[in-house]
C-alpha cells in the first residue's frame, strides 16, 4: 500500500477500535501539498496568525485532512429538536476525542515509515478576541479539495457539512487531492436554499457573513444547558439542512 491508502486504513480503523461507529458514515481523505499558493491566501484572509505548513512544521511537504461526517441518526435529531439535541451535543464530544486519536495514529504511522508529522488538536484552538484560529481544519481542508465553503460558513464535502474535520502536517511527500470544480452550496450554485440563514436561532448568519460573537455566546449558552458533559459550545442548526449530508443539487 502507497501513503494515501494506509492514511485511509487507519481512519477507518480508529473509528472502528474506538467503539462509536453509530455516529459516522464513511470518513473522506484529501491531501494538499504544502506548496499550494492557497495556503498564503490563508494567511491573508484570516490573518498573519495563521500558520503555513512549514510555519507549523519545518519540513512541511503534505497536509493530510480529514472529515467524519455524523450518521443520519445525528443529524435527523439535531434538526428536529427545538434547541440542540443532546445527541448532537455528545457526538461533538466524542468525535473530538476520535479525532485526537485518530492524528496519533496517523503520526505514529508516518514516523514508523520515516518521516515526521504533527497535528493541531480538533477545536478550541482558537483567539476568543477575535474567535480566528492559527490553524483552521476548514481551511486547509478545502486546499486538500475536501470540499467547498457554503453560506453557512462551513466546508461542504461529499458527504456533506454535518461532521468534524481533523488535519496532519509532514514531511512525507504525498499527491494533492484534486479540488471540486463545482460549487456543492445551493445558494452559491443556483441562487437557492439558505436553510441555514433562516434556521440560525439568533440570525447571526447572513447571506454576506456571520457575526460570530453572537454566534459564540450562544455557543457558550448550548454548553451551560449541557453542564453534565465536557465542554460542548455547539449548535448546528446551519449544519442540519439540505447540504447536512451532500451537496446540494
Amino acid at each position: 500500500m502507497n501513503l494515501s491508502e494506509l492514511i485511509d486504513l487507519q481512519i477507518k480503523k480508529s473509528i472502528v477500535e474506538f467503539g462509536i461507529e453509530k455516529y459516522y458514515r464513511e470518513p473522506l481523505l484529501g491531501f494538499a501539498s504544502a506548496d499550494d499558493h492557497l495556503f498564503t491566501q490563508i494567511k491573508q484572509i484570516v490573518g498573519p496568525h495563521h500558520l503555513h505548513p512549514r510555519e507549523f512544521l519545518p519540513g512541511a511537504k503534505t497536509v493530510v485532512a480529514f472529515f467524519i461526517p455524523f450518521s443520519d441518526v445525528i443529524i435527523s435529531a439535531n434538526r428536529k429538536t427545538p434547541g440542540v439535541a443532546r445527541e448532537w451535543a455528545e457526538a461533538y464530544i466524542e468525535t473530538n476525542r476520535l479525532i485526537t486519536g485518530i492524528c496519533g495514529q496517523i503520526i505514529n504511522l508516518l514516523e514508523r515509515e520515516g518521516y515526521s508529522a504533527l497535528a493541531e488538536k480538533p477545536t478550541h484552538n482558537f483567539n476568543e478576541d477575535d474567535l480566528t484560529a492559527g490553524w483552521s481544519h476548514k481551511s486547509v481542508a478545502f486546499v486538500a479539495g475536501l470540499g467547498t465553503f457554503g453560506v453557512n460558513r462551513m466546508l461542504i464535502t461529499r458527504a456533506g457539512c454535518a461532521g468534524r474535520l481533523g488535519s496532519v502536517v509532514t514531511s512525507a511527500v504525498i499527491p494533492p487531492s484534486p479540488k471540486p470544480q463545482e460549487e456543492y452550496c445551493g445558494y452559491y450554485s443556483a441562487g437557492k436554499c439558505l436553510y441555514c440563514v433562516k434556521h440560525c436561532p439568533t440570525g447571526a448568519l447572513k447571506t454576506g457573513g456571520i457575526d460570530k460573537h453572537t454566534c459564540y455566546r450562544r455557543l457558550l449558552e448550548v454548553d451551560r444547558e449541557f453542564a453534565d458533559l465536557e465542554l460542548c459550545d455547539v449548535c448546528g442548526k446551519c449544519a442540519v439542512g439540505p447540504c447536512a449530508a451532500g451537496p446540494v443539487k
